[in-house]
């Protein structure tokens, strides 16, 4: 497989990060006659097993600082994790080297077609919704991008006939030039991550709009309609529109009749029941909303509306997104890790019924907590802080406790708790201050709440 886009043969090219994203595109780059060089600010210790791995192909790497040799460069591919804003990205745009993501570089080698997701909150559930649609189907596929596997891992993997689906953050969409995903997928736009952003909404909305940049009308964007700041957006958009609705019949797209509790897929004057609302596996509004986006990228890509129907009856979710871990004396304990900012943390609110011991906080991204506060009046009836964002916390909320670790968290939830409680980790904070990713986080909270 050549580059369709991109002659990397013999160039002299970084790769910022030392990750799993950072580590693949290396290997894909040393593949392809690269000479590659990889620079990571973590220490040697705490990403030893990536290490491990570039010094087994020969990559040269440093870590614990960017040294002037990341600059002996025609280019260079930065990590999700990297900042666009970090000094070693705005001096190699100085002095004139080329900065592409990971997922741009991976996009060079693609032979499939590709569908795209995007948004502010959903993104892992609906990729994997569309990957579980895909095997119900029968269908060549891999899932992969920003929901734990590499693009740049599994593009030599694929064929002409196989389709990628991948997550992309903003981070990843910063520096692409020229990715274009046959499917993008636009599903909500809100408050995150501004602190890489300026605090402006503004910029990280353009973030997200990159997505559709380079489509054309032979290529889909499908769209939140019921988003106002997507629904502006795309005006600017010269790809074919299929837009998603909760609240309104739509002419061409999806959308619910809740009158009916039917979901709709409607082309015209066509409109083709596909599942019953009672008989998606996942629950809740924002579901409804990633089911129906996963729904017409299915359709775009000729699959049939049974396969769609089997495949979410059977889909019950992602790891850290809901997760319900155990019941332990009539209390429930739910696992939310992947709720990053404030909406989803809303959504996760919205969800239940019975009165919520929350366990909010970690690393703040510049959230405002307004949004939150009627339903956490409501719905909780007790918050325990975590993290460097604790105090802020107990600053905005009342009946607030700070735990100094998560196994003190655990237990004071599991000691406010009643019968009929649920204890929901929803921290609306990155997970950086004191656990790996989010995984680790969600994964440290079962493990604790197994040993209650």
């Amino acid at each position: 497989m050549v580059s369709k886009l991109l002659n990397v043969n013999n160039k002299k090219i970084t790769v910022i990060g030392a990750a799993r994203s950072g580590v693949s595109a290396a290997l894909l780059l040393k593949k392809y006659g690269a000479n590659v060089f990889v620079s990571d600010l973590s220490s040697t210790e705490k990403i030893q097993e990536y290490l491990n791995i570039l010094r087994t192909n020969y990559i040269q790497y440093e870590t614990g600082l960017h040294s002037e040799k990341v600059f002996d460069c025609s280019l260079m591919v930065i990590s999700p994790g990297v900042p666009s804003n970090s000094s070693v990205v705005l001096d190699a745009i100085s002095r004139g080297i080329k900065v592409i993501s990971e997922v741009e570089l991976a996009y060079h080698f693609c032979p499939a077609k590709i569908i795209a997701i995007t948004g502010s909150n959903g993104k892992t559930t609906t990729t994997s919704l569309i990957g579980k649609i895909f095997e119900s189907a029968g269908k060549e596929h891999v899932v992969a991008g920003n929901i734990g596997v590499a693009f740049s891992s599994v593009v030599e993997s694929l064929t002409e006939n196989s389709t990628a689906i991948i997550e992309v953050s903003s981070f990843q969409l910063d520096h692409i030039e020229q990715f274009k995903p046959d499917v993008s997928v636009l599903l909500n736009i809100t408050p995150d991550h501004l602190d890489r952003y300026d605090n402006s909404m503004e910029k990280y909305s353009a973030s997200k709009a990159k997505i559709f940049k380079n489509q054309t009308e032979k290529e889909y964007l499908i769209y939140n309609y019921d988003d106002p700041v997507i629904s502006n957006l795309v005006c600017d958009s010269k790809a074919t529109l299929l837009p998603f609705s909760t609240k309104i019949e739509l002419e061409k797209g999806a959308y619910i009749d809740w009158v009916n509790k039917k979901v709709i897929l409607s082309n015209n004057e066509e409109k083709s029941v596909v599942i019953g609302i009672d008989q998606i596996g996942i629950r809740g509004i924002h579901n409804f909303y990633n089911s129906l986006a996963a729904i017409l990228a299915a359709r775009v890509m000729n699959i049939s509306l049974n396969s769609i129907a089997l495949a979410l009856k059977d889909f019950k979710g992602v790891e850290h997104r809901l997760e319900f871990v155990r019941e332990l004396n009539g209390v429930r304990y739910i696992n939310d890790s992947k709720a990053t900012n404030v909406d989803s943390v809303y959504y996760a609110l919205t969800a239940f019924e019975n009165p919520v011991i929350l366990i909010l906080g970690g690393r703040d991204k510049g959230n405002d907590y307004t949004k939150l506060k009627p339903v956490v009046k409501s719905k909780v009836k007790k918050i325990i802080a975590i993290g460097e964002s604790a105090n802020k916390i107990k600053n905005e909320f009342r009946n607030v406790e700070i735990a100094n670790s998560m196994q003190e968290a655990v237990n004071l939830a599991a000691g406010f708790a009643v019968t009929g409680d649920i204890v929901l980790l929803s921290p609306a904070c990155a997970s950086f201050d004191w656990f790996n990713n989010y995984e680790h986080r969600g994964n440290v909270f079962k493990e604790l709440v197994m040993k209650l």
